[in-house]
C-alpha cells in the first residue's frame, strides 16, 4: 500500500509526546536514501508546521517493519531524553499479541536464552537472522497461551497443520527478532514468519518473486503474526497505560478458526463478519 494511503491512527498526544499505533509493512525510519515513506516521514508531515517552529520528532523505540501496534514518539529534546532513561531504567513495559503455529503444551513458559547474529557462528544466507546461543546478549521472555484454535481447513489438510494458539508476550528485554526467535525456540514460530518459520527459504523465495499462493499456503499470512497491543509507562510518579486492539488481518485468521475466541474479544475488538 502505498504510503499516503496509509492512516496512521494516533492512540494518544500530549505537549511533548504521542503514541501512534503503527500498521503492518511500514518502516518506522528510513533505512537508505530515496527509499519508500516511513512511519517517521508521514508523522514529520502531520507536525510540519511544529517542525518548522523548531519541533523534534524522536522514535523513543523502535518495531519491525512487519509488526504492528504501539510506539512512543517524543517531540522534544527533553522528552525523549527522560523517555529514553525510563526504557533503559526499566519504566516501561511492553505487551505483544502473537499468533503461533501449533498447540503449545504449557500454558505459561518464561525463555532465558542469550541471542547472536546467526552469521558470527557459521554461514548464513540471511545477515539479520539471530540465533540462540550462550554467547550471545542476554535475552527473557515470557510467553502465556490465550487461546488454542484449529483453522477451518480443507478436507484434505491434517489436523495438526491447522492448529494454531493466540499468545500474550512480555519481552524483559529489548534485543533484536527476540519475540520471533524464542517462539521458534520453542517450536512454535509466528504465523507468517518467513526468516524463523518452517523453513528460511521462505524468506529467500519472498525476495526473489514477492508474495505468492504457494507461501500462503505454508505461511497464512503475508506478515508475521506480531502486535505491539499495550504499552505502559512509569514515568516519576506519573503512570501510562495504553491499548491497542488487534490489526484486520490477525483479527481475519482467528475469525478462521472453527472455534472463536470469544473470551478475548474485549481487547482485540469485534471480528469481522
Amino acid at each position: 500500500m502505498p504510503a499516503a494511503c496509509i492512516q496512521i491512527g494516533v492512540v494518544h498526544e500530549e505537549t511533548d509526546f504521542l503514541v501512534v499505533d503503527k500498521p503492518p509493512h511500514l518502516l518506522v525510519h528510513p533505512t537508505r536514501p530515496g527509499g519508500p515513506k516511513t512511519l517517521l516521514d508521514l508523522l514529520r508531515e502531520r507536525h510540519a508546521f511544529e517542525i518548522a517552529s523548531g519541533q523534534q520528532l524522536s522514535l523513543v523505540h523502535r518495531l519491525d517493519r512487519e509488526t504492528s501496534g504501539l510506539l512512543l514518539v517524543a517531540k522534544t529534546q527533553a522528552a525523549a531524553r527522560e523517555f529514553g532513561l525510563a526504557l533503559q531504567g526499566g519504566g516501561f513495559l511492553k505487551e505483544y499479541l502473537a499468533l503461533v503455529f501449533g498447540w503449545p503444551e504449557w500454558d505459561v513458559c518464561e525463555v532465558d536464552a542469550p541471542l547472536l547474529r546467526a552469521g558470527s557462528m557459521g554461514p548464513s544466507r540471511i545477515w539479520l537472522k539471530q540465533a540462540v546461543h550462550p554467547s550471545g546478549a542476554a535475552a527473557q521472555t515470557r510467553f502465556e497461551v490465550v487461546q488454542r484454535l484449529r483453522r477451518e481447513t480443507e478436507p484434505l489438510a491434517t489436523t495438526a497443520d491447522a492448529r494454531f494458539a493466540l499468545v500474550r508476550v512480555q519481552p524483559r528485554t529489548g534485543r533484536l527478532h527476540q519475540i520471533r526467535v524464542h517462539a521458534a525456540s520453542l517450536g512454535h514460530p509466528l504465523v507468517g514468519d518467513k526468516i524463523y518459520g518452517p523453513d528460511e527459504r521462505h524468506y529467500l523465495q519472498f525476495i526473489e518473486t514477492g508474495w505468492t499462493p504457494a507461501l500462503a499456503r505454508a505461511l497464512w499470512l503475508d506478515r508475521h503474526a506480531l502486535h505491539a497491543s499495550r504499552l505502559c509507562i512509569q514515568l516519576g510518579n506519573k503512570r501510562w497505560d495504553f491499548h491497542a486492539p488487534l490489526p484486520l488481518d490477525m483479527k481475519a485468521l482467528l475469525a478462521s478458526a472453527d472455534e472463536k475466541p470469544e473470551k478475548f474479544l474485549e481487547l482485540t475488538g469485534p471480528l469481522p463478519v
